[in-house]
């Protein structure tokens, strides 16, 4: 009897399928115990079954692989429907297997009877007959689900925002139309530009006219990993001024983007810090009378902009008085006046050196520990300070304070801390401010005529646990307060979480916008969080002008904590629905199951669910549906344009025995070393923070992680809402897949009906209309985008886009020191 020798097609295949089989069987049977699907086990052993019959030769390969591709397509549409990307995530493995299997060399192979025997002659099995037919038909209704996934998107809301419903001013609180005078362009925050030069129906037409390179990239020695190019750019006059990550100041001619002076203000080295960055500049234009040039024409007819001096060498100037003034707060703790027009230092201001120390008063000094990462906010002849602390490495921290300075003279005006919120009359020199009491890190907004300043809150270290924080804390932790220009005493407090356990510090900036509610003219604040509420607020009063509901939350924290039975939220929310297991994603079925059995050993109950030892889910993360960035609003149409984006994270508490122990880093701390980050020094537990990935580094929640979307601020409706951006610059192989991407960094609008936002991990910035959403432009960046962009007028009448392309350190996007122009071609 001759026997035939074993086929390498079939063998090789049926070994490659059979370990799949024992990959999912193996995984699958764990998930099973851990109270998930059934399916992966049963695709396991039909996957192994498949392996078996191949290598033996079987043309009944084909019939059952064919019930595992018909059973996986059950199963996929009865998770999640026809949708593309869970579906292809689940099926799409499943699918080229079965291909494979259709090919004539495994066909060819397969015999009527094993290898072996006298009877193993081919089977000559067809594609369009028997086991062949019932593959390929399997197979060609799989193509046909997914094709028609293609043009289904459940999570987009279709719509058109309301046109103008108010006229406003277009140099309202003083700020002509061309300029940009503040972080969010004055101080309301609002990132809205009253220029219309650029429209829904010219923007394709924007082209780069100039581009600045700061020379300043991060990598020097020192710097942290969270070393960042975030800037917002001041328009005054002709005149750009900006800072860089390393603190240097610039300013540039905005019309050319020519360099005019540079100022660098020697920051000291080996700095404890977690961050360095700096987003913006604040200005103050003098007694009535703006130093700089004279603003840019606003009709579209140029006139001549004087020149003006140019400064000396960085930093060597000095001038003993200064009208108009730019303040620089600096990585070592400094405020630093700088005359816009020379680029030299206001002797002026501080006593005769031209800045302030921050320090003074602070408790647990540490260099780099403490310092203002935002602008201040300049009104009624005071500069408003706020500042970082290192987070999460002790509980001996600096205080929060909220400082108010003479804008002329630097002379300390008056101090809020929200340790000690009562007592606001200056400091006395030898007394320190209350240690780790909540920050403010992000930006505050200001109503001069009311004579209020809304400043957001962070939450006090440690984020997670919150055993010992005292009565004053927990009234203002994570909140937004108004408090009074002229004496500092708060006037009122909106807490957006109650008792912060995950790190919801509220970070952005305060948008104040005038809203008719009910017939009534209400003058509003809307507070973007990181867990993606929009509080609408009466900002004389902080009372909802939009509903807030206090809804019952999950409870069960870490011994010696405990959790507030309710949280506030708002009518106007972006919160995500909560997780499932059908949920969970992955490239392939395998890191997709992996994701599955993390999901389900990890403590989940929903939002707000309590940090653990265990180890808990915590969505949204605290990267925030919302970040600093914020967003932006039409004062005249009433609306907002978000950014909302959607990351879970992993929240773990480790139970600490000492302070010496680095539980994060897993070894002991070198002597006189920076303490890792989220070690909680003097705490019960460290906390592990990190992303909730697959194996293969991808969000294990199924995509979109990142949309824009527009509200109605009257009405507290989500008008549209799309995915955004392409995954090209986050995997190792640049395809631009339309997944929607995380966003860091704010948008912009305008009232031509554009905006504009450049902050996705993809580098690109878009534009769209501001009615429908809809992408209108877009243009390749060559470095990350993670700065809000803004718009102004130059000197040739044009209107220009202005872009910061820099990078950012913790998303891993490319660094850069790109200060890029766009404007519509010259007539």
């Amino acid at each position: 009897m001759n026997k035939l020798s074993w086929s390498p097609v079939l063998l090789g295949a049926g070994i490659v399928i059979a370990l799949m089989g024992l990959a999912l069987g193996a995984g699958g049977i764990w998930l099973i115990t851990l109270g998930g699907s059934w399916y992966y086990a049963l695709a396991g052993i039909g996957f192994l079954v498949t392996a078996y019959l191949l290598v033996t030769a079987r043309p009944s390969a084909l019939w059952v692989y064919a019930v595992v591709v018909a059973g996986t397509l059950l199963w996929a549409l009865w998770e999640v429907g026809l949708d593309w990307w869970p579906l292809g995530a689940r099926g799409g493995l499943v699918f080229l297997v079965g291909l494979f299997l259709l090919t004539p060399w495994v066909r060819r192979a397969l015999r009527t009877e094993p290898y072996g025997t006298e009877r193993a002659i081919p089977a000559r099995v067809s594609a369009f007959r028997g086991a062949g037919l019932s593959l390929s038909a399997i197979l060609g209704l799989s193509l046909v689900v997914a094709v028609a996934s293609w043009f289904v998107d459940h999570r987009m809301i279709e719509g058109t925002a309301p046109d103008a419903r108010a006229q406003v001013p277009p140099d309202a609180l003083g700020v002509p139309a061309g300029e940009w005078h503040a972080y969010g362009r004055t101080g309301y925050g609002q990132r809205y530009s009253p220029l219309n030069q650029i429209t829904p129906a010219n923007v394709s037409n924007l082209k780069v006219a100039w581009t600045y390179r700061t020379g300043d990239l991060r990598g020097r020695p020192g710097d942290p990993e969270e070393t960042t190019f975030q800037v917002t750019p001041l328009k005054i006059g002709n005149r750009l001024f900006l800072c860089t990550p390393h603190q240097d100041v610039i300013a540039l001619d905005a019309t050319t983007g020519q360099q005019i002076w540079r100022y660098e203000p020697k920051v000291r080295g080996e700095l404890a810090l977690q961050h360095l960055t700096c987003r913006g500049l604040s200005y103050y234009p003098g007694d009535g009378v703006t130093a700089a040039a004279p603003a840019a024409p606003q009709d579209g007819q140029a006139r001549p902009v004087p020149d003006l001096p140019v400064a000396a060498a960085a930093g060597a100037q000095t001038v003993p008085e200064c009208n108009a003034k730019l303040f620089m707060p600096t990585a070592d703790g400094r405020l630093i006046a700088i005359n816009p027009e020379t680029g030299a230092v206001c002797t002026s201001f501080g006593g005769g050196t031209g800045q302030i120390d921050l320090w003074r008063n602070m408790p647990n000094v540490n260099p780099g520990a403490y310092y203002s990462t935002s602008p201040p906010v300049v009104a009624r002849g005071v500069i408003v300070v706020g500042g970082t602390v290192l987070d999460n490495v002790s509980t001996a921290e600096q205080s929060g304070v909220i400082r108010a300075f003479d804008v002329n003279t630097g002379a300390l005006v008056w101090n809020w801390d929200s340790g000690k919120p009562d007592v606001t009359t200056p400091i006395a020199p030898d007394e320190t401010y209350v240690p780790n009491s909540p920050n403010s890190w992000s930006i505050s907004s200001v109503d001069e005529d009311l004579g209020l300043i809304y400043v957001p809150l962070g939450n006090q270290p440690p984020d997670q646990w919150g055993g010992n924080r005292s009565e004053n804390v927990e009234r203002f932790s994570s909140s937004v307060v108004a408090l009074d220009l002229a004496t500092g005493q708060s006037r009122w407090v909106f807490q957006t979480v109650h008792h912060d356990l995950w790190d919801y510090d509220v970070p952005s900036q305060p948008s104040l916008i005038d809203l008719t509610i009910g017939g009534q003219n209400v003058p509003a604040l809307v507070q973007p969080t990181k867990q993606g509420e929009l509080y609408v607020l009466d900002r004389r009063t902080g009372q909802p002008v939009l509903p807030v509901t206090e809804k019952p939350a999950p409870q069960g924290a870490a011994q010696g904590d405990r959790t507030a039975p309710t949280q506030p939220v708002s009518a106007l929310s972006y919160d995500p629905p909560p997780l499932r297991e059908s949920d969970m994603w992955g490239a392939t079925l395998f890191d997709q199951l992996a994701c599955r059995i993390a999901f389900k050993k990890l403590r989940y109950e929903g939002r707000f669910t309590p940090p653990s030892v265990q180890g808990s889910l915590i969505y949204p993360g605290n990267f925030g549906v919302f970040n600093w960035g914020g967003i932006a609003v039409d004062p005249q149409r009433r609306i907002a344009f978000t950014t909302p984006t959607y990351l879970a994270f992993v929240s773990q508490l480790v139970p600490r025995q000492n302070d010496k122990t680095l539980y994060v880093q897993g070894n002991q701390r070198p002597e006189g070393s920076l303490p890792a980050l989220n070690e909680n020094f003097g705490a019960p537990f460290a906390v592990k923070l990190y992303a909730f990935t697959s194996p293969l580094g991808i969000p294990c929640q199924a995509p979109p992680w990142g949309y824009v979307a527009g509200a109605d601020l009257t009405t507290g409706k989500i008008v549209w809402k799309h995915k955004n951006g392409t995954t090209r610059d986050a995997t190792p192989v640049p395809l631009p897949l339309p997944l929607g991407v995380p966003n860091l960094g704010g948008p912009i609008m305008t009232a031509g009906g554009v905006a504009f936002l450049s902050g996705t991990i993809d580098y690109y910035i878009r534009g769209y209309d501001v009615s429908t959403g809809r992408q209108l432009w877009e243009d390749r960046l060559p470095a990350g985008g993670q700065a809000t962009p803004m718009t102004y007028t130059g000197a040739d009448g044009r209107q220009y886009l202005l872009v910061v392309a820099g990078g950012h350190g913790s998303l891993g996007t490319k660094a850069g020191d790109y200060v890029i122009a766009y404007a519509l071609p010259k007539q």
